[in-house]
């Protein structure tokens, strides 16, 4: 997932610049044969990452992400995108995650915009809602908690750069989970938080927002509201997610953020911080950090807290995000082969070669489950160069002072 990334809108200016270095798919490049369609670039990823996790049951995840391109899939990688997707920096709809629990059980993770015709996202969320019905007839989703504040969310005249997401959860020998973001901005950034604040009443949460304002959304026009987001199954353990993020913030507002939940480990919380980020001092001035909280049933105690930071820009390229990545999971004794098997089912190029592959790093606190999730972008239209190392110890080191 994405805040405002540097890239967005960048296609013209990077081919003319020459800055993409590629813009056919990997796989396509390694076999040397035709360049692939979205769809089939995607499916390839998917197919690897389902084997990277152990999943025996790959067609139904290929139907799925099929199901959530649409027509939009078909489109050749090597074309221009449809639609500037907010997924990805690239502009690819598709972003992909592992989830790696304490207990060593790594989950496989797809967010997916489904896409019209380019003309906007109001065209996109009558697409999206046309998915969520199929979806809804095939699987066992629970609309009622959707049906609640969908109306929120799904203006005539929607605002912002997106309107519906789809994320899909995949464990070995489980039916698929799925998750629905909406978009606090659709009426105006202005608005974010009373569209939040009523979407949290309607579901019972009245006093969840006041609890996450009063420690996360300190900061006028620094923290925001970017994704609002709900489970949609009806078991009981069904969430409903807030996430903001921190603009021009470092770990102390990272650590107040995290002490809305009680009981949370702050240590791991400043480790993972300090890893990640490369240093706990350093303050992220260009794409922000995430909190987000899980609210199940008590709308006066979050259940779970994660922290996403976007590694992607605290870094030359993604050989040293592995490394950060693979540093934290030894020290915190989590296998890394799924992380390392699921880099190589989604890019065939050395990490050294580009940046943001790996996009985002996530910490999850919790009583149910606790671990780490690295995100992982599909890169079909372009991969970006990397930075020079030593400019990024430079500012690493000024970031710290």
């Amino acid at each position: 997932m994405r805040t405002l990334g540097h890239w967005v809108g960048f296609w013209g200016n990077l081919q003319g610049a020459g800055r993409v270095i590629n813009v056919t798919t990997h796989r396509s490049r390694r076999m040397k044969v035709r360049s692939l369609s979205l769809r089939e670039h995607a499916t390839v990823q998917l197919r690897g990452l389902c084997a990277a996790v152990g999943l025996s049951d790959v067609e139904t995840p290929v139907s799925i992400l099929t199901l959530l391109l649409g027509a939009a899939g078909d489109r050749g990688t090597t074309e221009p995108p449809i639609w500037a997707s907010h997924v990805s920096d690239d502009l690819t709809p598709v972003e992909f995650s592992i989830a790696m629990d304490e207990d060593g059980t790594p989950v496989l993770r797809m967010l997916v915009e489904p896409i019209a015709d380019g003309s906007g996202v109001y065209a996109n969320n009558r697409v999206a809602l046309r998915v969520l019905t199929a979806l809804a007839d095939r699987f066992d989703i629970s609309l009622e908690q959707f049906e609640k504040v969908w109306g929120l969310f799904v203006p005539g005249e929607p605002c912002g750069r997106f309107g519906l997401w789809f994320s899909v959860i995949f464990r070995p020998g489980a039916p698929p989970d799925f998750k629905v973001y909406f978009n606090p901005a659709a009426r105006g950034e202005e608005h974010a938080p009373a569209l939040v604040a009523e979407a949290l009443c309607r579901l019972g949460l009245d006093s969840a927002y006041s609890l996450v304002s009063a420690g996360a959304v300190a900061r006028p026009g620094l923290d925001r509201l970017p994704f609002f987001a709900l489970d949609l199954h009806a078991r009981m353990h069904a969430r409903v997610k807030v996430y903001v993020s921190h603009y021009d913030a470092g770990s102390p507002t990272v650590e107040t953020a995290a002490a809305v939940v009680p009981g949370i480990h702050m240590g791991r919380v400043r480790e993972f911080y300090s890893v990640i980020a490369g240093g706990l001092g350093r303050r992220l001035t260009g794409l922000p950090s995430l909190s987000s909280y899980s609210f199940v049933g008590d709308p006066g105690t979050p259940k779970n807290y994660s922290l996403y930071l976007p590694i992607r820009d605290l870094v030359p390229d993604d050989e040293v995000a592995l490394e950060r990545v693979l540093l934290l999971m030894d020290r915190w004794g989590l296998d890394h082969s799924p992380v390392l098997r699921a880099v190589d089912a989604v890019s065939a190029r050395r990490p050294g070669d580009g940046v943001g592959l790996i996009a985002y790093a996530s910490l999850r606190l919790g009583p149910d489950r606790s671990g780490i999730t690295v995100y992982l972008s599909s890169e079909a239209y372009a991969t970006m160069p990397p930075r020079s190392r030593a400019s990024t110890h430079a500012q690493l080191s000024q970031a710290n002072h």
